[in-house]
Protein backbone atom coordinates (compact mmCIF):
# COMPACT_ATOMS: atom_id res chain seq x y z
CA UNK A 1 0.00 0.00 0.00
CA UNK A 2 1.25 3.45 -0.83
CA UNK A 3 2.48 5.70 1.96
CA UNK A 4 1.23 8.68 -0.03
CA UNK A 5 -2.20 7.88 1.40
CA UNK A 6 -0.86 8.80 4.91
CA UNK A 7 -0.71 12.43 5.96
CA UNK A 8 -0.18 14.14 9.31
CA UNK A 9 -1.73 17.35 10.59
CA UNK A 10 -2.22 19.11 13.92
CA UNK A 11 -5.30 18.00 15.82
CA UNK A 12 -8.33 20.27 15.82
CA UNK A 13 -11.12 20.56 18.36
CA UNK A 14 -13.48 18.83 15.94
CA UNK A 15 -11.22 15.72 16.15
CA UNK A 16 -11.93 15.23 19.87
CA UNK A 17 -14.87 12.79 19.52
CA UNK A 18 -12.90 10.49 17.18
CA UNK A 19 -9.81 10.75 19.40
CA UNK A 20 -11.98 9.73 22.37
CA UNK A 21 -12.80 6.52 20.48
CA UNK A 22 -9.16 5.96 19.52
CA UNK A 23 -7.84 6.49 23.05
CA UNK A 24 -10.85 5.07 24.96
CA UNK A 25 -8.65 2.65 26.96
CA UNK A 26 -6.30 5.41 28.09
CA UNK A 27 -8.80 8.06 29.14
CA UNK A 28 -10.23 8.53 32.61
CA UNK A 29 -13.37 6.58 33.41
CA UNK A 30 -16.07 9.14 32.76
CA UNK A 31 -19.07 9.94 30.66
CA UNK A 32 -18.14 10.08 26.93
CA UNK A 33 -18.98 13.81 26.84
CA UNK A 34 -16.50 14.42 29.67
CA UNK A 35 -13.83 12.42 27.83
CA UNK A 36 -14.36 14.55 24.73
CA UNK A 37 -14.15 17.70 26.89
CA UNK A 38 -10.89 16.41 28.39
CA UNK A 39 -9.43 15.89 24.93
CA UNK A 40 -10.56 19.35 23.84
CA UNK A 41 -8.53 20.78 26.74
CA UNK A 42 -5.50 18.70 25.73
CA UNK A 43 -5.83 19.84 22.11
CA UNK A 44 -6.06 23.49 23.22
CA UNK A 45 -3.02 23.05 25.46
CA UNK A 46 -0.99 21.44 22.70
CA UNK A 47 -1.97 24.17 20.24
CA UNK A 48 -0.91 26.91 22.67
CA UNK A 49 2.41 25.38 23.74
CA UNK A 50 5.65 25.32 21.75
CA UNK A 51 6.64 22.25 23.81
CA UNK A 52 3.62 20.17 22.78
CA UNK A 53 2.18 18.95 19.55
CA UNK A 54 -0.88 16.75 19.01
CA UNK A 55 -0.90 15.19 15.58
CA UNK A 56 -3.47 13.09 13.80
CA UNK A 57 -2.70 10.74 10.96
CA UNK A 58 -5.13 10.51 8.12
CA UNK A 59 -5.28 7.61 5.72
CA UNK A 60 -6.98 8.40 2.45
CA UNK A 61 -8.74 11.32 4.19
CA UNK A 62 -9.99 9.41 7.26
CA UNK A 63 -8.57 9.89 10.74
CA UNK A 64 -6.57 6.71 11.32
CA UNK A 65 -4.32 7.44 14.29
CA UNK A 66 -2.90 10.08 16.60
CA UNK A 67 -0.04 10.96 18.93
CA UNK A 68 0.66 13.61 21.56
CA UNK A 69 4.23 14.89 21.62
CA UNK A 70 5.48 16.66 24.71
CA UNK A 71 8.83 17.93 25.93
CA UNK A 72 9.52 16.65 29.44
CA UNK A 73 12.41 15.59 31.62
CA UNK A 74 13.62 12.00 31.84
CA UNK A 75 12.38 11.87 35.43
CA UNK A 76 11.65 14.18 38.33
CA UNK A 77 15.29 13.90 39.41
CA UNK A 78 16.98 13.53 36.00
CA UNK A 79 16.38 16.84 34.26
CA UNK A 80 17.66 15.78 30.83
CA UNK A 81 15.02 16.74 28.28
CA UNK A 82 13.20 14.12 26.22
CA UNK A 83 10.32 14.12 23.80
CA UNK A 84 7.51 11.94 25.10
CA UNK A 85 5.56 10.24 22.35
CA UNK A 86 2.33 9.79 24.27
CA UNK A 87 -0.26 7.27 23.13
CA UNK A 88 0.76 6.60 19.55
CA UNK A 89 -2.40 4.74 18.55
CA UNK A 90 -3.79 3.54 15.24
CA UNK A 91 -7.32 2.29 14.66
CA UNK A 92 -7.25 -1.50 14.03
CA UNK A 93 -8.54 -1.26 10.46
CA UNK A 94 -5.61 1.03 9.55
CA UNK A 95 -2.79 -0.99 11.07
CA UNK A 96 0.04 -2.18 8.81
CA UNK A 97 -0.36 0.82 6.52
CA UNK A 98 2.66 2.83 7.77
CA UNK A 99 0.64 5.02 10.11
CA UNK A 100 2.42 4.00 13.34
CA UNK A 101 5.76 4.57 11.65
CA UNK A 102 4.63 8.03 10.45
CA UNK A 103 3.52 8.94 13.98
CA UNK A 104 6.87 7.88 15.46
CA UNK A 105 8.73 9.71 12.66
CA UNK A 106 6.89 12.86 13.78
CA UNK A 107 8.23 12.32 17.31
CA UNK A 108 11.79 12.02 16.02
CA UNK A 109 11.37 15.10 13.81
CA UNK A 110 10.01 17.10 16.78
CA UNK A 111 12.99 16.04 18.92
CA UNK A 112 15.44 16.95 16.14
CA UNK A 113 13.73 20.30 15.63
CA UNK A 114 14.20 21.13 19.33
CA UNK A 115 17.69 19.63 19.62
CA UNK A 116 16.56 16.94 22.08
CA UNK A 117 18.61 13.76 22.11
CA UNK A 118 16.04 11.20 23.28
CA UNK A 119 12.52 10.08 22.42
CA UNK A 120 10.49 8.06 24.92
CA UNK A 121 7.16 6.31 24.68
CA UNK A 122 5.12 3.77 26.60
CA UNK A 123 3.18 0.74 25.49
CA UNK A 124 0.86 -1.25 27.70
CA UNK A 125 2.61 -4.29 29.10
CA UNK A 126 0.00 -6.64 27.64
CA UNK A 127 0.25 -5.28 24.11
CA UNK A 128 2.73 -7.62 22.46
CA UNK A 129 2.38 -6.03 19.02
CA UNK A 130 2.95 -2.48 20.32
CA UNK A 131 5.98 -3.54 22.36
CA UNK A 132 7.49 -5.42 19.42
CA UNK A 133 6.87 -2.43 17.14
CA UNK A 134 8.64 -0.09 19.58
CA UNK A 135 11.53 -2.55 19.98
CA UNK A 136 11.98 -2.65 16.18
CA UNK A 137 12.37 1.16 16.31
CA UNK A 138 15.24 0.86 18.87
CA UNK A 139 13.03 1.89 21.81
CA UNK A 140 14.11 -0.38 24.64
CA UNK A 141 12.73 -0.73 28.15
CA UNK A 142 13.98 1.92 30.56
CA UNK A 143 11.61 1.61 33.50
CA UNK A 144 8.46 -0.21 34.49
CA UNK A 145 5.52 1.96 35.43
CA UNK A 146 3.31 0.18 37.92
CA UNK A 147 -0.19 1.30 38.80
CA UNK A 148 -2.79 0.31 41.39
CA UNK A 149 -5.73 1.97 43.13
CA UNK A 150 -4.66 3.92 46.21
CA UNK A 151 -6.98 1.89 48.42
CA UNK A 152 -5.39 -1.37 47.25
CA UNK A 153 -1.86 -0.13 47.97
CA UNK A 154 -2.97 1.07 51.43
CA UNK A 155 -4.48 -2.36 52.19
CA UNK A 156 -1.27 -4.16 51.15
CA UNK A 157 0.93 -1.79 53.13
CA UNK A 158 -1.22 -2.27 56.21
CA UNK A 159 -1.21 -6.05 55.84
CA UNK A 160 2.58 -6.11 55.47
CA UNK A 161 3.27 -3.79 58.40
CA UNK A 162 5.54 -5.54 60.90
CA UNK A 163 3.91 -6.38 64.21
CA UNK A 164 5.76 -4.43 66.88
CA UNK A 165 5.86 -5.31 70.57
CA UNK A 166 2.89 -3.59 72.09
CA UNK A 167 0.57 -4.49 69.24
CA UNK A 168 -2.12 -7.13 69.66
CA UNK A 169 -1.23 -10.81 69.89
CA UNK A 170 2.51 -10.22 69.82
CA UNK A 171 2.26 -8.15 73.02
CA UNK A 172 0.12 -10.82 74.69
CA UNK A 173 2.67 -13.51 73.82
CA UNK A 174 5.54 -11.38 75.10
CA UNK A 175 3.79 -10.76 78.44
CA UNK A 176 2.91 -14.46 78.81
CA UNK A 177 6.54 -15.42 78.15
CA UNK A 178 7.75 -12.97 80.81
CA UNK A 179 5.25 -14.28 83.39
CA UNK A 180 6.34 -17.83 82.63
CA UNK A 181 10.00 -16.92 83.13
CA UNK A 182 9.25 -15.23 86.46
CA UNK A 183 7.29 -18.24 87.69
CA UNK A 184 10.07 -20.60 86.74
CA UNK A 185 12.57 -18.43 88.64
CA UNK A 186 10.37 -18.26 91.75
CA UNK A 187 9.55 -21.96 91.73
CA UNK A 188 13.13 -23.09 91.17
CA UNK A 189 14.42 -24.72 94.42
CA UNK A 190 17.28 -22.97 96.07
CA UNK A 191 20.38 -25.03 96.50
CA UNK A 192 21.75 -25.23 100.00
CA UNK A 193 25.42 -25.00 100.37
CA UNK A 194 26.69 -27.28 102.93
Amino acid sequence: MSRSLVSLRCAELSDAPILAELWCDGLRRADPHEQVADLELVIKGATASPEQRMLVAEYDGALAGAILLRVATLSAINLEQIVQAISPHVFPQYRRHGIGRALMESAVAFAEELGIAHVATAATSGSRDANRFMARLALGPYATLRLAPTVAVRAKLTAQRPVLPGNGRQRTRLLAARRSMRRSQVEAPELELG
